[in-house]
């Protein structure tokens, strides 16, 4: 008979594995932060500052000490941190650096063949001139690069071929993000950036496929076989399913039933002691804590549906006409429900952090205590945020949308 998780043990046990079943105390710095990052596997990182940038919100959901300024070290004076893509920019722990060159062999054949028409024609001429300059003159920001080249605009989009052949170098790993300054991304050797113990290590990749699969299980709890290639974005869904077939004969993963927040189930992947480890998992402290909407627990939209609930798209590009919440609007978690979405952004000039609105989700009762619980955090994000005070819309708190 397959085993069955329950609702309320299988969403116990994804906030565990995603550092969210515990209260967010303790060391936000250096080894505690790297073995925090090491833990989720990655953390998303996104230029939009409506509070502060999502990386440093998800990690603030996690530790309520952590910093913005706590990142930096460990990306570019410890080199225990490299910038790459999941399925999206992120920051992962180096040691984990071996397993991407099979995303760079991959990345490097499929933008070759689309950039060619999407970018700049001629980037790839200018490869050798990019490495020479940086092997040079050091790192360079995409600034840097392209004197005299015809430019549309001056803004990050604008992709003259010398641009193009410097994002492209970086997407096949043979540069690297060695800093940031003011967002800006600056870009040298990766045999200067990263250990050269590590990034000389190429694993075979059918090693690879092998250990992002597991990595990716192991930080989820219970996955399908697409979830798994969807983790890092990496393996293929057909090299998932492979894996699972193999994995599922030598008895290391198990299928069970996971109940969806509606009553249905849905097959998964998970280890034999599965039961176990839901039963051993903490019960998420009452605290309400504002979420990335880049937040790894979220990344899976589909996933956050069928297990909570909650339904929640971002609408960044969306005009605004046809919104149904805002522009930018923050998950709220609350124990281990996922119970409303606030819109509120930071005014830098008054030092103000402005609540527009509040949707709780249908059913979600907003008592007095849920009332203190945001407070609380709303105090702590301001304070996160390096703002003076809390400004509340007079009509911020709405009624649920159907």
């Amino acid at each position: 008979m397959t085993p069955r998780l329950d609702n309320s043990a299988a969403r116990r046990l994804f906030l565990h594995k995603h550092a969210l079943a515990e209260p967010p105390t303790g060391p936000s710095r250096g080894a505690d932060l790297l073995a925090l990052i090491q833990r989720l596997g990655f953390v998303q990182i996104d230029s939009i500052n409506t509070v502060e940038r999502a990386h440093h919100m998800i990690l603030f959901a996690r530790r309520a000490t952590y910093r913005p300024r706590n990142l930096a070290p460990l990306l570019e004076r410890d080199r225990t941190l490299f910038e790459q893509w999941t399925h999206d920019a992120a920051v992962i722990p180096t040691d984990f650096f071996p397993h991407w060159h099979l995303r760079f062999a991959r990345d490097a054949e499929a933008m070759r063949a689309r950039w060619q028409t999407d970018r700049r024609a001629g980037f790839e001429e200018k490869f050798d001139e990019v490495l020479q300059q940086i092997a040079t003159h050091g790192p360079v920001s995409s600034a840097d690069v392209g004197a005299g080249e015809e430019r549309t605009s001056g803004g990050w989009w604008d992709w003259h071929p010398s641009k193009t052949a410097l994002e492209y170098l970086w997407r096949c790993g043979d540069l690297s993000i060695c800093h940031r300054e003011n967002f800006r991304k600056f870009f040298d050797l990766t045999k200067r950036v990263i250990p050269e113990q590590i990034h000389a290590h190429i694993p075979e990749p059918a090693d690879s496929i092998d250990w992002l699969c597991d990595a990716a299980l192991d930080r989820l709890g219970f996955a399908t076989p697409g979830e798994l290639a969807a983790f890092w974005d990496i393996v293929t869904p057909t090299e998932a399913r492979t894996w699972a077939t193999d994995q599922l004969a030598q008895g290391t993963v198990i299928e069970i039933n996971v109940t969806n927040a509606d009553g249905t189930t849905r097959r998964h992947l998970a280890r034999p002691d599965v039961l176990e480890q839901a039963e051993q998992a903490p019960t998420p402290p009452k605290r309400l804590r504002v979420l990335s909407p880049f937040d790894p627990a979220l990344r899976d939209r589909a996933r956050t549906q069928r297990l909570f609930g909650f339904h929640y798209r971002i609408e960044v590009f969306t005009p605004a006409a046809k919104r149904r919440y805002g522009y930018y609007v923050f998950p709220l978690l609350d124990g281990d429900r996922l119970i409303g979405r606030i819109d509120m952004k930071a005014d830098r000039k008054t030092a103000t952090l402005n609540v527009t609105a509040l949707w709780p989700e249908p059913g979600i009762r907003w008592t007095a205590g849920r009332q203190s619980r945001l407070a609380a955090e709303l105090t702590r994000q301001q304070r996160f945020a390096g703002l003076d005070t809390i400004a509340y819309q007079p009509d911020w708190l709405r009624a649920p949308l159907p």
